[in-house]
């Protein structure tokens, strides 16, 4: 796993926009720390791709990628993260984590995905004369528009990489088709006269522990991390259910939450940045034959062990690692389950567009279209819980009203202001009857506006008989919606 995690941290590295060094710090302490609080056996945690995006889209509007400022103020925001996640998960709000609807995710991540890729074209067309920041499909734009630019090697090593990485696995599930990679690219570089460019110089030894950052910055980044704490956990929860369901076992959402905020403050005292679940890795983990969470603890060591001779990967081009992220990534743009959303429902198809196009249209502040997303999806839910279909008929003097859907506040005053008009048009009737049997849940004020139903029924006159009721509202009808007196109010209707 280790042999995996190093060269992708380095690739990752790139994507957050940090010296390619600081991947290999946050893929150290990191999993080993996370370890410890874990619930699933196979997690692995260390630098991912959809983090790196995240944390590049929230430090680079603050600071220059790279820079000194940029370093310190990754750490912050990886401080922030891991207590975001460590007080979600001992406060027990692991749910938290299900606030991102499925279509919404259907929407993010191959966009996400699609500005992954394309921070990293520059590289892996061999692009040197690039001065970034117009932006990240600005970037990708311009290299492709300018061929005078290119690096023929370097297209055709990351062509072959991407090769190798893509129909490996069809070889062989454990085929190390990015090892084989980071091997071939550093014997061509140091072997071939290589002229583009390389990783560069590494700092040779174990990673540096502190943390000094400008706490000036921290309200800038509170937001970001909030955000990142919750994006960034949907990955290892999937991988650590998934995988629980499969062996039929239990997992523990507040669990994994600590263990990834355990990670991420791991990261921000070594010299990394924000980590997640790898769900590729940790696939991988399992198949390779793991068997307990201390899986993820060995690669961390591994990792360490390693750190001192990481001067060996200087001579990797960098069109390697950029055709090891768009390899690893590539099988995610995936935009048919968003085009089929249309045949199931409507609003979730607009919800997974919109979040699709915010995402691209927003980069590199792809928090904020995370945002829009939930809201949307949010906010679609919200207008399905108003409306209160009310089926309604009269026969034999008698009124028969049938709800169907979730009796709270929000839709409370349909149903009282349906019943005042059927009183009105059927004005000779002497009998209600209120079949409860298709509302979903009913809160208080749901109950509140029945007993009011039930009360002015009876103050008119009319014999009232409630049918069906689900054993969830049973307690509402002999506490609150029988009584003559009002347990509330405590007086007599």
């Amino acid at each position: 796993m280790a042999l995996v995690l190093i060269p992708q941290s380095l690739a990752y590295a790139q994507v957050a926009g940090f010296p390619p060094v600081h991947g290999l710090y946050a893929a150290a302490l990191p999993p080993l720390i996370a370890a410890f609080f874990a619930s699933s056996p196979y997690l692995q945690t260390g630098p991912v791709a959809l983090t790196a995006l995240l944390t590049f889209g929230v430090l680079s509007s603050v600071a220059v990628p790279g820079s000194d400022e940029y370093i310190a103020l990754g750490l912050l925001l990886a401080m922030i993260v891991g207590v975001v996640r460590v007080g979600l998960g001992l406060v027990r709000a692991g749910p938290l984590a299900y606030l991102m609807s499925q279509p919404m995710l259907l929407g993010f991540i191959p966009a996400a995905t699609i500005l992954i890729i394309a921070t990293q074209l520059p590289g892996a067309f061999g692009v040197s004369d690039l001065v970034p920041g117009d932006g990240i499909l600005e970037d990708a734009a311009w290299s492709l528009a300018h061929p005078g630019s290119w690096e023929i090697v370097s297209i055709v090593l990351a062509g072959l990489i991407i090769l190798l990485i893509s129909a490996g696995p069809r070889l062989h599930r454990l085929f190390p088709a990015v090892l084989i990679a980071v091997a071939v690219g550093i014997a061509y570089s140091s072997f071939a006269d290589y002229a583009g460019t390389t990783i560069g110089e590494i700092p040779s030894g174990l990673p540096p522990l502190g943390f000094d950052v400008p706490w000036g910055e921290l309200p800038s980044l509170l937001l970001g991390g909030a955000v990142i704490a919750l994006v960034g956990f949907a990955e290892p929860a999937s991988i650590a259910r998934t995988f629980a369901a499969r062996e039929r076992s239990r997992w523990d959402a507040n669990r994994e939450f600590v263990s990834q905020g355990a990670a991420n403050i791991a990261a921000a005292v070594s010299g990394g940045f924000p980590v997640g679940g790898s769900f590729s890795r940790s696939a991988l983990n399992r198949m390779s034959g793991a068997r307990t969470r201390w899986s993820g603890a060995v690669t961390g060591i591994t990792v360490l062990i390693f750190l001192p001779f990481a001067s060996v990967v200087e001579p990797l081009p960098r069109a390697v690692l950029s055709a090891i992220v768009i390899g690893a990534v590539l099988p995610l743009v995936r935009l048919g389950p968003l085009v089929r959303l249309w045949r199931y429902s409507k609003p979730q198809f607009v919800v997974g567009w919109a979040t699709f196009g915010l995402t691209i249209g927003l980069a590199p502040d792809i928090q904020w279209a995370v945002l829009a997303g939930v809201a949307l999806a949010l906010g679609v839910h919200l207008t399905r819980e108003l409306t209160l279909d009310i089926h309604a008929r009269a026969d034999d003097r008698t009124l028969h009203l049938r709800p169907s859907g979730v009796l709270w506040f929000g839709s409370a005053n349909v149903l009282e202001d349906r019943f005042v008009e059927l009183l009105a048009i059927h004005g000779d009737v002497s009998r209600l009857k209120v079949y409860l049997g298709g509302v979903g849940r009913v809160d208080l004020s749901g109950a509140l506006a029945l007993r009011r139903i039930v009360q002015d029924a009876r103050s008119a006159g009319l014999e009232v008989e409630l049918v069906d009721v689900p054993p969830r509202a049973q307690r509402w009808v002999r506490t609150l919606i029988e009584p003559d007196v009002d347990p509330i109010e405590k007086t007599k209707d």
